[in-house]
């Protein structure tokens, strides 16, 4: 049958994707002569207590052989979250969301499709377009003075760098992070050439403020820069030596809970007489909740009796975190160029908008990231839908449906199955936070990109079996190859790439601890940090990968090729996962040659000569 309707085709939706407030959207469908006589409606409702379903009729443009064309504009002009279906009025006959975008015909009830309507002065950094992350766990990624001094009694230094992560707990239940690598933020500061060669324009660092844990989520002093890691000076210093290289330090802010083990909570007594937990006149007690209710008498993260939770909504604490010279205005002061918010979608949206309030206090270029690993647009929590995409809030999120579409493809998932999941995102996320999304393959929290690819599933098998495992051989090889493919794609998709340390040499490891080993600087896999190289000077140079539109030309089977559309260049990208060469046509009507696991980017200029492909990657 002919399309019906394509939301992912101008023709039929525009503008693409996600739309302004008190902008007017026009749709279109076409509908067989052969279907008999119809009266299409759009079903407009706007998701909210009492909001109903809108009708509006459709006017009939005309026809062409075999069609009848039929259209209608919209204004719509309230910042929400709107689903909407086509009804024929004959025959029961409804058009719903199919894959892709794509219209289905039914007689039942189906998909919708979601409009995000989000406000007209939403606005995100321009500096992070282009750009590339790395993300760094401090801990484990470059010791400058070795053999280092523990400023803790209970941190156990690792002296041998190729060691394993403790994983497996001492007879008492401890020690599982508390051993230390003895990273710190003089090395990041020795690699920074490293880094600019790579091409990277930001780092992330995971936490970095004191807290008595490796990974450093369960903060102790929101103010200081951790001991072992090096002092609050060498924070600044490092942000004004990476400036030198046009790098930024992008901050991890944990909001939601803080330490037991904490100056504001001190259920240990590290920290003397004070704290929430010994001192019931503590300024900070009213930052937690205490009650019978709770296991240990108070409320925790994730039931994590370590992890106290926070009140995001107790003035003191909104106060020391986004007031003036609060938590972040004195880090956006030592140099930071903005957060990502932990757990944000734990996180109050009136709570978030203070804190975007707060960093952008400091300037527009300031960026403001949150860990979503969902549509963040669809996320629900707190009794309604949540609203922090909408343009008030964030900035953008990690991208976590692109991580799993791309990973899944080069896998063996099916390529339309992939590009649906791309393209359901593109049409959701405002193209604000559509354009500075941190896209990565690999981060603290998952497995590695090579061991997803190239070893077996862990399939909820413990830490005993994840432990010592490291593919070689074929399998590595064969890994490797798809590992190319996969940061090929996650660097051309819309959004920011961001490349997780080590993954660039290969390194590999199953969930945390085994995903956080030290980095190898003595590897000699040399062959996939030219592939990241030349990846980052083309989004450097080519305008379509910074706010450019996307187009999937061909998604079938092991096949994925899709364009982006920028102002003045067109970038076509194919990825083969087949093992088997293929000839696939550009849209300028050449034909290329694609190998077996293989991909190619062309880019072509728009207007001066269509047909000059300055760039042709494979």
């Amino acid at each position: 049958m002919d399309c019906l309707f394509n939301s992912c085709d101008t023709y039929y939706k525009r503008p693409f994707g996600a739309l302004p407030a008190g902008q007017t959207l026009h749709l279109a469908l076409t509908i067989p002569e052969n279907l008999g006589y119809v009266d299409p409606h759009l079903v407009l409702q706007k998701e909210g207590p009492g909001d109903q379903p809108v009708y509006y009729r459709m006017q009939f443009d005309g026809q062409t052989p075999g069609l009848n064309h039929f259209s209608v504009d919209v204004r719509v002009e309230d910042v929400g979250l709107y689903f909407y279906y086509f009804d024929l009025y004959t025959d029961f006959r409804r058009i719903f969301r199919g894959k892709m975008g794509e219209g289905v015909l039914s007689w039942q009830d189906g998909e919708r499709w979601q409009l995000t309507v989000y406000d007209p002065d939403f606005e995100t950094p321009d500096c992070v377009k282009g750009g590339v992350f790395y993300q760094i766990f401090p801990d484990r990624f470059c010791e400058a003075v070795e053999n280092k001094h523990m400023p803790f009694s209970d941190r156990i230094y690792r002296a041998d760098k190729h060691a394993e992560p403790f994983w497996q707990p001492n007879e008492t239940g401890g020690h599982l992070n508390h051993d230390y690598f003895g990273g710190d933020l003089k090395g990041i500061q020795l690699k920074l050439p490293y880094l600019h060669q790579l091409g990277v324009t930001y780092i992330y660092l995971n936490p970095i403020f004191e807290a008595h844990s490796n990974h450093r989520y369960n903060t102790a002093n929101y103010l200081n820069v951790d001991p072992l890691l090096g002092s609050n000076k060498d924070f600044e210093e490092l942000c004004q030596a990476a400036a030198r290289f046009g790098i930024r330090i992008i901050l991890d802010g944990v909001f939601s809970h803080t330490g037991s083990d904490s100056l504001y909570f001190n259920k240990e007594g590290r920290y003397g007489s004070g704290g929430a937990y010994r001192d019931p006149n503590s300024p900070y007690r009213p930052w937690y909740d205490f009650s019978p209710q709770y296991n240990g008498g108070y409320r925790s993260w994730w039931g994590f009796d370590t992890l106290p939770e926070v009140n995001e909504e107790e003035p003191s604490y909104v106060e020391f975190i986004t007031g003036e010279g609060g938590v972040i205005d004195t880090w956006l002061r030592r140099g930071a160029a903005g957060f990502r918010l932990d757990v944000a979608d734990e996180l109050p949206d009136a709570f978030i908008e203070k804190i975007r309030a707060a960093v952008k206090r400091a300037g527009p270029d300031k960026l403001l990231i949150g860990e979503v690993w969902e549509d963040a647009t669809t996320k629900y929590g707190f009794g309604h839908r949540r609203t922090y995409l909408l343009g008030k809030g964030l900035d953008s999120v990690m991208n976590y449906p692109f991580k799993n579409a791309v990973l899944d493809f080069v896998c063996g998932k099916p390529a339309e199955d992939a590009a649906d999941e791309i393209l359901s995102i593109c049409e959701h996320y405002p193209a604000p936070a559509l354009h500075t999304a941190l896209n990565f393959l690999s981060t603290h929290d998952t497995e590695r990109a090579l061991t997803v690819i190239a070893d077996e599933p862990a399939n909820g098998r413990g830490r005993e079996w994840q432990s010592g495992r490291s593919v070689t051989g074929e399998a590595y090889e064969e890994g490797l190859v798809l590992l190319k493919m996969a940061y090929a794609i996650i660097f051309t998709l819309p959004g920011v790439p961001c490349v997780y340390y080590g993954d660039e040499i290969g390194m590999q490891g199953y969930r945390a601890p085994f995903n956080r080993a030290f980095y190898l600087w003595d590897s000699h896999e040399e062959r996939l940090r030219p592939v990241i190289a030349q990846l980052a000077e083309l989004r450097k140079t080519c305008d379509a990968f910074r706010e450019g539109d996307i187009r999937v030309l061909r998604a079938e089977g092991g096949i994925l090729h899709f364009q982006r559309i920028g102002e003045y260049e067109v970038a076509e990208i194919i990825a083969n996962r087949t093992d088997h060469m293929i000839v696939e046509q550009l849209s300028s009507g050449k034909f290329t040659e694609v190998n077996p696991m293989g991909f190619t980017i062309t880019v072509e200029e728009i207007g001066h000569n269509p047909n000059h492909s300055y760039y042709d990657y494979q």
